[in-house]
């Protein structure tokens, strides 16, 4: 069953910058990864400061292997210092047809 990803990211005042590049680094290597299928960042039109990153993953297994790669773990670092709030991370699956 494949899992989808919301994470909610706030950058501290003067970092948005920052965040944004940080998350437009994990694309690339994030959808070279097996059972990646889709990585994308948002911006919010309203809030610069705020940003998501919807990700879909082909299982959990996948997911978890993502949490240990090298770029996941420089990202985590990166964002300890720039994020204003910890990042929300929401792990979805598709409702079941009613």
């Amino acid at each position: 069953m494949s899992l989808t990803v919301i994470a909610e990211c706030l950058a501290a005042p003067g970092y948005e910058d920052r965040l944004r590049t940080a998350l437009e680094a994990m694309i690339e290597p994030s959808l070279e990864e097996p059972g990646c299928l889709a990585y994308r960042p948002y911006a919010d039109p309203n809030d610069p400061a705020r940003m998501v990153v919807v990700e879909q993953w082909s299982d959990a297994q996948a997911l978890a292997a993502h949490f240990a790669t090298a770029h996941f773990h420089h990202v985590r670092q990166v964002l300890d210092l720039v994020l204003a709030e910890p990042m929300t991370v929401r792990k979805l699956v598709a409702a079941p047809d009613a």
